[in-house]
């Protein structure tokens, strides 16, 4: 069946870093493009990032570019989120997204981000 599962998140000071992973499976992962969006409490999931199936031109949020970078591993069936300079406002709980003919959704994981 398929399968997306996210990891790296947790709690981090203001500044910080985090990173990541999406493991995808049950599915072709290069064929897919990948996504990562957020959800913070009380608000609407909201886009991230994106990234084509062989990864040029990824596309950010306005309110993550130059802190944020997406990257994939076709080997790996893996997608990642390279988060750095960490603000209280991008505490949420991240979802990666899969799409292609169909879309998938992995269960999310929850970024912290305070002092």
């Amino acid at each position: 069946q398929v399968q997306l599962v996210e990891s790296g998140g947790g709690l981090v000071q203001p500044g910080g870093s985090l990173r990541l992973s999406c493991a995808c499976s049950g599915f072709t992962f290069s064929t897919y493009v990948m996504s990562w969006y957020r959800q913070a409490p009380g608000k609407d999931r909201e886009f991230v990032a994106f990234i084509s199936t062989t990864g040029p031109s990824p596309r950010y949020a306005d309110s993550v570019k130059d802190r944020f970078t997406i990257s994939r591993d076709n080997a790996k069936n893996a997608v990642y989120l390279q988060m750095n300079n960490l603000k209280p406002e991008d505490t949420a709980v991240y979802y990666c997204r899969a799409d292609r003919t169909s879309t998938y959704w992995g269960q999310g994981t929850q970024v912290t981000v305070s002092s």
